[in-house]
């Protein structure tokens, strides 16, 4: 916003600058401008086909203008004929994936510069740091056939020299700001992993599945890669392991009579926190474990916030301002829908149900928390349930940071990338799926 307030260069003077973000976060940004910055008088492109179309069409005429990806890769041809001052692409990993509309669209419009705000450059591949790059200042590291080649697969290798290339060719551009350095006053944030043994009957299940999914992976060990039909079916027998482990209902339905071991410990912290005074940040990737919670805890006199992909922005805003003013004392936010783009300080408890392949994601949902504004010690907890797929992810997890680290902070590290064998490692390295 400061740099949108300031004079433009010479030849660049009149033109709008675009900021381009998540779709929950559009009127976040608006807000944010009107507090800061009201003399920009943001344009804010949303809703019908046709009202998005009116409102390109003032652009030329604003200081700024605010749309989201999902609205640009329909309305990319609106902009052909518009230069802008500057775009800014915020939450970035949005366009990481370098042949998606999304990714498409941003890199069609015409700019004078251009800006690429993210809180994980690297949460996967290199690939994904090209695609930035590409956005940023297309053909700097060459065609993507050629990065691959150079960069991708070296690095896939474990060729800690390929990688250090790539990080002295992008360092000159990549600025980061990291906590420790520009918020010294911040307060404490203490992690822990609580652990918990499956019920018996969750046990049954959950084996059942880990066999015909490591039976499955034994026959294509000696593939490079799955078939996207094989590979759906991996897919689906992972994410039925990660749900048994959550709770059994979730995918063998309302019939199952077992136990739900992750439940009962994650009703005993929330208990064991609210007498203490703490305020929760619960996040979890599956919606329906939400609601179950969220059933849970009405049950027992807790009432709650719920937050997922369906809740409109406006109420967003709302619910985060009711929480912060100190209404209700548990959120449940989905990982994915409250991962960024929240100021969410009225908690100091944050408890993570269930592990994501990438701990960056889980990283900034806690930051919606441990941030600018907090003046109390945060408290982080992650559920794991034990000897299960679960624990394999913090492995995969580690990995995956080595690898940011190795573009970004100039560490060592290997890409991450699963091969059938490697899918199989995880349940035959040495360590049992459940025990």
């Amino acid at each position: 916003l400061a740099l949108l307030l300031s004079p433009a260069p010479e030849g660049r003077q009149g033109l709008p600058g675009l900021i381009v973000c998540p779709t929950s976060l559009v009127r976040s940004w608006a807000a944010e401008c009107r507090r800061f910055a009201p003399e920009l008088d943001p344009l804010i492109v949303a809703g019908s086909t046709a009202a998005r179309a009116a409102a390109a069409a003032r652009a030329p005429g604003r200081r700024l203008v605010i749309t989201s990806y999902d609205s640009l890769k329909r309305d990319a041809p609106l902009y052909a004929g518009t230069e802008f001052r500057a775009v800014i692409a915020d939450e970035a990993q949005f366009i990481k994936n370098r042949s998606t509309q999304a990714a498409l669209a941003v890199k069609s419009l015409r700019a004078g510069a251009r800006f690429a705000l993210t809180g994980t450059p690297v949460e996967n591949r290199p690939s994904e740091l090209w695609s930035l790059f590409d956005f940023l200042m297309p053909g700097y590291l060459g065609r993507y056939a050629d990065f691959r080649a150079r960069f991708e697969i070296p690095a896939g290798r474990g060729d800690r020299e390929a990688l250090d290339r790539l990080r002295r060719l992008t360092a000159p551009f990549l600025l980061r700001r990291v906590k420790r350095d520009v918020l010294r006053e911040l307060p404490e944030k203490t992690d822990a992993v609580l652990y918990t043994r499956l019920a018996p009957a969750q046990k049954r299940a959950y084996d059942a599945v880990a066999a015909a999914l490591v039976a499955e992976l034994r026959q294509r060990a000696d593939e490079a890669s799955l078939l996207p039909e094989t590979n759906m079916a991996i897919l689906t027998m992972l994410l039925r392991l990660r749900q048994i482990c959550c709770h059994p209902p979730l995918c063998l339905g309302a019939d199952y009579a077992g136990g739900s071991s992750k439940l009962a410990l994650c009703t005993e912290l929330i208990s064991s926190l609210l007498a203490q005074g703490h305020r929760i940040l619960l996040f979890s990737q599956f919606t329906s474990m939400l609601d179950v919670l969220a059933a849970q805890l009405d049950a027992e006199g807790v009432e709650t916030f719920l937050l997922t992909g369906r809740t409109p922005p406006e109420e967003r805003l709302e619910l985060v301002s009711r929480f912060n003013g100190g209404q209700r004392q548990v959120f449940l936010i989905s990982l994915k829908a409250g991962g960024t783009g929240l100021n969410l300080t009225g908690a100091d408890a944050v408890i993570h149900y269930d592990p994501w392949w990438n701990t960056a994601a889980q990283n900034q949902a806690t930051d919606r928390a441990h941030r600018i504004g907090q003046d109390r010690h945060v408290f982080v907890y992650r559920l794991i349930a034990e000897n299960t797929i679960e624990q394999k992810i913090l492995d995969l997890q580690e990995k995956k940071a080595e690898l940011a680290a190795a573009l970004v902070d100039g560490g060592d590290g290997a890409a991450v990338r699963m091969t059938p064998r490697e899918l199989l490692a995880l349940f035959e390295d040495g360590s049992p799926v459940s025990s």
